[in-house]
Order: structure tokens, then C-alpha cells, then sequence
């Protein structure tokens, strides 16, 4: 093996596990086996001077340990009647073999656990860790393994399996022994069958234990049941040989070793069999096939993780989206007095000294200009007030209303297995989960996965989106569940009057605001002569103040002030009843709407930034944040993956 490949190797089995818990895909036994395929075979032991490891298995009392001692000569593993009365991994290993250094180690490295040498056959009899114990046969290229019995226990629960199938992922080649009542198992032969070519394709003996009285043909047939039900059709290319034992009464009483005989005229002596064996040879195709399958085991764990990132993203939007709009919510009630006072101050601080002049004397008589002085009378009898009204109160209850109207609503979203948000179909968030929604649903079809926990509909105007809740992030969210709802509402609350106010930083931006009108005035085109004439001496809220002033009741209309969002819905407006005069042209709404919005943004941007951060310190906070770490970490992954595989199938191809 080449050493980039080996690197590229040692990369994928760090990152596609960590990858795995990360976006938890719930594939963690799989991973475990993949992971301990790639240690046990593809790392530790790519050496042409490894011997072969060659494990026994079986069911029940089928005679695995009557076997070891028959093909090692002599009685190493306690054999008897009952069935799994084996509970450990008994390994024996060529003499020679045992003063090499770390040998034993690595033998037994994929267990984790030291090396114990075997000094009592009684202890075989109780689980612990691999035993290992040097033959004096002569095989001195093979290991042979003795495995507990893996189909002990009932209903799916194995008391040996998870040990028996560590052994069986170490082993280059399996020794399956079998008798007339199990060798049609289904069970055992799925088992079996996983060992075999769940990744890599690796070869294998079949062994029958058959009463005296069976015939050749019986006997063959039996074990081409076994054969195909393991290999499918490749059964041929993959059996090392068949083989028969017989029932013998000595052996069963451990006064006698197995005599096997080949059943195809193909297969040589059992042991002739075993010393054929071309290490090289069968490490070369065993590796070959395990690294195509360990590579295309690979990508479909990436594929799924593609898959699961997009869904977490997905849920990163739908959950942005469900805060934005609560956090508009809680600001549905704008304070247009109270802020336009503010601004309109501001500006006549700031008025030149001709304009301060001119307000006092009153010396122009034209009555456009006469109906804006009076306008500012009017305004500064009502904006520039200092007294509260009525107005203030009214809207700090109504904002109460709407902080606990918007909490609630966002918790519940929140702690919710899914969450449900509707987006104008102009909204480019909105079209953007419509596409991560069609990718999943494409790229699952792909893997024959389960649909994505997503689903949406439209009306023409709007979607309305359905989005559950990413497995990544449910410990963040039962934390939110177990925290006391009282508490967390009356902590935002808390904060109303720091909602309600109006900050240094606003003034700072209503003052750049007014800044910027002075600039722009001359600019202005297609204004009403009526109101906006003299808009180059006059300040722009006096105008306003005329139209709020004067205005005709029965005649109001709603203006819509477009806002961007802080993120999630871009789309989003507010919409405040403004009275307009009778006969009002167009130009001048329009005119209106131009002036008013920028006042109605600085004040949202600075308020819907409050309110956001309050719900993500007391609700959203740690499930954001933690989808936010998630998404970078498993993109970062997802790309050292990709690279690993490339480098691994181009170290193939060459």
C-alpha cells in the first residue's frame, strides 16, 4: 500500500466517525465495523509477513473447539456436550512466532485489550479478554482462532456475537463448521454471510458434521445450501473447499481428534489445504476487495452526511425564520408620535440660522408657506412635548401585549419536534429551503433513504413550510424544555422600557438620518407644489406634521414600509395607518412614504435588534449557535473526506 493512500486511510477513519456523531446520522454500529475493518485489515496488518489468521465458527455445539484441537494435535480448548460453554477467544500462534517483537500485540490490538497467555483451559469457560497459547504444529504461516459460539442466547439477543464478530472482522479467513440441525439457519447464515462480504470479499472452508448414514450427494447439497446462501452465485469462487466430518462418540468425549474428508474431487487434504494457502495472493485480492468496498462504505456515509447537513440547514433557516417573524411581531405597534418628536427635534436644532429666523418672524405670507408655519405650530405645541401622553402609555401596553404575544409564540416554535413558518414566495430565503428541500428529496431518492422531515405548500401569494427538527440539536432543545417558561418570559419583559426607549446609538442614526435629507433636498423631483415648494427652506417634518395634522380621517390609508430583516425572511413589511388628506395626489403619498420610511427603519433596526438578541440569550440562542458550530465543523469534514476518497481511488486507478 502506498503511503499517501495508507495517510488518506487513517484521515477517513478519524473523519467519517467524527463526521457521523457530529451530524449524529445514527449509524453507529456500521461505523463501529467499517472502523474496525479498516484497523484490522487495511492498517495494522498490511504486511506480506503477517501470517494468515484462519478463525473457527459455528453455532452451538456444532464442534468448533473439537476441531481446533484436531487441526493443532493437540487438546488446547476444552470441548464437551454443552453448548456455549466457550466465552473467550482462544488465538494459537507458531512457537517461532512468539519472540517477535509486538507480534502478540498486534495480533491482538483490534480487541483492545493486553495479551494474556493461556495457563488454565478453565478459563476459556468465563468471558475476559483474547487468550492466546503457541502450537507445535506445522503451520507455521497460520493463526488459528477458536471463537465463542455466536448464535447462544434468543430473540436477537446473542450472548457472544459482539466478541465472535470482532474476531471474525480480524480473521483473513473463516473455517465454517455446521451440522444437520443448523446448517439451513437463516440466522446464522445472514451472520455469516455479513462476516464474509459485508466489505471485502473474503474466501472459506465449510465443514459438515453429518451422522455416518448421510450420502456424498446429501452431504454436497447441504453444503451448497450453505454455500449460496453466503455467496450468493460467486459460492464457486470464493469456497476454499468442502469438507465432511462425522459423528464420532470418541470425539464428542475428547478421545479422539476430527477426521475430515473433502467432498469435490477438487479440494486436496483438509491440512494440505491449510499449507497451499498463497498468503500474498489471498492478502492481495482480500485487500482489494476490502478497500473497493471500505471506499464505496465511505461514500455513502458522506452521501448521507451531505444529505443531514442540508437538512440541518434547512432547519437553520426555518428556525431564523420562525425568530424573525416573532421578533416583528413583537414590534407590530410603531410609535410614530413619539419617534418623529425625536426626529423633528433633531432637525430644527440643527435648521440654518436664516430658517430659525424665519420661524420666529413669521414674515412670509404665501399661503402654502402660512399652512406649513402653522403645521409647525402645530408641531411644536404636539411633537416636541415633554409631557407623556396618552399616546406613550398606550403603546407601552400594547407592547407588553405584544413581547408575551411573540415569547410565547417563539418558545413554542422553539421546543416543537417541527416547526411551521410561512414565507412570501418573493422571499429569497424562502426559495432557497424550496431548493434544499428538492435536493434532499433528490439526493435521497439517490440512497433509497426515508424523505426528508420537510414538507411545504403554496397559495400564490405565500409558502408555508413544515421542517422538523434536526437530531444534531435535540439536546439543545429539551435543555430549552426543562428551563421554567414564567422565568424566560419575565426576563424579556424585564427589559420593556430598553425596547420602548430611544437609545444613544438611535440618536446618533436619526441624526446621520436628518444629515442626509438636508443633503438630498435639492434633489428631489415630481413633488407636490402644495406641501413640498419650499421643502429648501422648510424642515421635512413640518410638511409631515401638516399631513398627520390636517388630514382627513375618512380618507386614511395604510402605507407599507418595506423592511429587511436580520436575517431569515428578507420580505417583510410593516404596515402603519397614516391619515391622508383629501385629495391627496399620488406623488405626494408616494413623496410620504419615501421620507417616512427611513424614520421607521432606523427605529425597527435598532429596536428588532434588541428584541433578537433578548430571545436568543433566553430561548433560540444555544440551538442556533449550536447548529451555527455544526454546520462550519461538518462542512470542514465534509471536505476532508472528499479529499481523502479522491486521493484513495486515485492511488487505486494507478
Amino acid at each position: 500500500m502506498e503511503q499517501t493512500i495508507f495517510e488518506a486511510l487513517g484521515r477517513l477513519r478519524s473523519d467519517i466517525p467524527e463526521l457521523a456523531e457530529l451530524l449524529k446520522l445514527g449509524y453507529d454500529q456500521e461505523i463501529d465495523s467499517w472502523r474496525n475493518i479498516i484497523d484490522v485489515k487495511l492498517l495494522s496488518r498490511f504486511s506480506p509477513g503477517f501470517p494468515i489468521v484462519a478463525a473457527i465458527c459455528g453455532g452451538g455445539s456444532s464442534g468448533k473447539s473439537s476441531l481446533f484441537n484436531s487441526l493443532l494435535g493437540e487438546k488446547l480448548a476444552p470441548t464437551g456436550g454443552k453448548a456455549g460453554m466457550n466465552r473467550r477467544l482462544l488465538f494459537s500462534v507458531p512457537a517461532d512466532r512468539l519472540d517477535q517483537p509486538d507480534f502478540i500485540a498486534n495480533l491482538i490490538e483490534p480487541f483492545q485489550s493486553p495479551p494474556q497467555i493461556l495457563h488454565n483451559q478453565d478459563d476459556l469457560l468465563t468471558p475476559g479478554t483474547p487468550l492466546y497459547v503457541a502450537h507445535k504444529s506445522d503451520f507455521k504461516n497460520l493463526v488459528l482462532l477458536d471463537t465463542p459460539d455466536f448464535d447462544t442466547g434468543a430473540r436477537g439477543s446473542y450472548t457472544n456475537r459482539d466478541v465472535t464478530q470482532k474476531a471474525l472482522e480480524a480473521s483473513d479467513i473463516l473455517i465454517y463448521i455446521f451440522t444437520n440441525s443448523n446448517y439451513n439457519n437463516r440466522d446464522n447464515m445472514d451472520f455469516i454471510s455479513r462476516m464474509l462480504t459485508g466489505i471485502g470479499r473474503r474466501k472459506c472452508f465449510l465443514i459438515y458434521r453429518v451422522y455416518p448414514s448421510f450420502s456424498e450427494q446429501e452431504v454436497h447439497e447441504h453444503a451448497m445450501i450453505v454455500a449460496r446462501g453466503i455467496y450468493g452465485d460467486e459460492a464457486d469462487k470464493y469456497l476454499l473447499g468442502i469438507y465432511r466430518t462425522d459423528e464420532d462418540n470418541r470425539v464428542a468425549a475428547g478421545e479422539h481428534f476430527m477426521t475430515l474428508r473433502s467432498l469435490r474431487s477438487r479440494d486436496p487434504d483438509f491440512w494440505k489445504a491449510l499449507e497451499s494457502i498463497d498468503t500474498h495472493q489471498l492478502r492481495f485480492e482480500l485487500h482489494a476487495t476490502i478497500l473497493d468496498d471500505v471506499l464505496e462504505r465511505s461514500a455513502k456515509l458522506l452521501e448521507n452526511a451531505h444529505v443531514s447537513l442540508k437538512e440541518l440547514s434547512l432547519f437553520l433557516d426555518c428556525l431564523q425564520t420562525a425568530q424573525s417573524h416573532c421578533v416583528h411581531e413583537a414590534l407590530k405597534h410603531f410609535p410614530m408620535d413619539r419617534v418623529l418628536k425625536r426626529f423633528a427635534r433633531i432637525w430644527s436644532e440643527t435648521d440654518p440660522a436664516h430658517v430659525k429666523v424665519m420661524r420666529k418672524t413669521g414674515a412670509l405670507i404665501e399661503f402654502p408657506l402660512k399652512a406649513l408655519l402653522s403645521a409647525a405650530g402645530w408641531a411644536k405645541s404636539h411633537l416636541y412635548a415633554e409631557k407623556p401622553d396618552a399616546s406613550i402609555k398606550d403603546f407601552s401596553e400594547k407592547l407588553d401585549e405584544d413581547l408575551v404575544t411573540a415569547v410565547t409564540g417563539m418558545h413554542h416554535q422553539a421546543v416543537s419536534p417541527q416547526i411551521t413558518v410561512s414565507n412570501s414566495i418573493n422571499d429569497p430565503v424562502a426559495a432557497r429551503m424550496l431548493e434544499t428541500i428538492e435536493h434532499i428529496r433528490t439526493r435521497k431518492g439517490l440512497i433509497n433513504a426515508h424523505p426528508p422531515h420537510a414538507d411545504m405548500a403554496g397559495d400564490g401569494t405565500t409558502y408555508n413550510f413544515v421542517v422538523g427538527v434536526h437530531t444534531s440539536v435535540l439536546s439543545e432543545q429539551e435543555k430549552l424544555r426543562r428551563k421554567d417558561f414564567k422565568s424566560i418570559l419575565q426576563s424579556i419583559r424585564a427589559h420593556k422600557e430598553t425596547v420602548a426607549g430611544i437609545s444613544r446609538e438611535m440618536e446618533n442614526d436619526l441624526q446621520n438620518l436628518a444629515d442626509h435629507f438636508r443633503s438630498k433636498m435639492n434633489l428631489w423631483a415630481k413633488v407636490s407644489q402644495t406641501f413640498w415648494a419650499f421643502m429648501n427652506v422648510l424642515p421635512a417634518t413640518v410638511a409631515i406634521t401638516y399631513v398627520l395634522s390636517t388630514g382627513d380621517p375618512v380618507g386614511a390609508a395604510g402605507i407599507k414600509v418595506k423592511l429587511t430583516g436580520l436575517f431569515g425572511a428578507k420580505d417583510l413589511y410593516a404596515l402603519f395607518a397614516i391619515p391622508a388628506t383629501t385629495g391627496m395626489k399620488k406623488a405626494d403619498r408616494k413623496q410620504l412614504e419615501i421620507m417616512l420610511e427611513p424614520i421607521v427603519e432606523t427605529w425597527l433596526i435598532h429596536k428588532l435588534k434588541i428584541i433578537q438578541d433578548l430571545f436568543e440569550a433566553h430561548i433560540t440562542g444555544d440551538i442556533l449557535h449550536k447548529a451555527d458550530g455544526i454546520i462550519v465543523e461538518a462542512k470542514r469534514l465534509i471536505n476532508d473526506v472528499e479529499i481523502s476518497l479522491k486521493t484513495c481511488r486515485k492511488g487505486v486507478v494507478q
